[in-house]
C-alpha cells in the first residue's frame, strides 16, 4: 500500500533502525520503545492485522513467527521476552500493517506492557 508507514519503512523510504531482514521478513526498533529492547517484525507483503490473514497468505504470518526467536537470540533475550500483536482500534493498533513487538530486556511480571 503505498499510503501504509511500514511499506515505506520496508521500501526504504523511511528510515529505520533494522535488526533483520529476509526475504519475506524486515524487523526494526520501535522508535517509541516500552522497554529496553522494543523490535517491530513485519512481513514485506502487506498484510493489515491479524484479522486480514488468509489460507493465501497465513505463510507471512508464519515466516515472521519464525524469525522472531532467531530475533531475540541475537539481541540477548535469554530470560524471555514477549510477543503482541494488536488488531484493532480497542487493541491500540495505530498502523494498519500486520506488526509482532518484541518486548523485553527486563522482567515484565503479569503486566501487559
Amino acid at each position: 500500500m503505498s499510503d501504509c508507514l511500514f511499506c515505506k519503512i520496508v521500501a526504504g523510504d523511511i528510515p529505520s533502525t533494522k535488526v533483520y531482514e529476509d526475504g519475506n521478513v524486515y524487523a526494526f526498533r520501535d522508535i517509541n520503545p516500552q522497554a529496553p529492547t522494543h523490535i517491530l517484525v513485519v512481513p514485506k507483503t502487506h498484510v493489515a492485522s491479524l484479522d486480514d490473514v488468509t489460507a493465501e497468505n497465513s505463510a507471512l504470518a508464519a515466516r515472521c513467527l519464525e524469525a522472531i526467536p532467531k530475533i531475540a537470540a541475537a539481541e540477548g533475550l535469554a530470560n524471555g521476552y514477549r510477543v503482541i500483536s494488536n488488531v484493532g482500534d480497542d487493541a491500540g493498533q495505530t498502523v494498519r500493517h500486520l506488526h509482532f513487538h518484541i518486548l523485553g530486556g527486563r522482567p515484565m511480571g503479569e503486566r501487559l506492557v
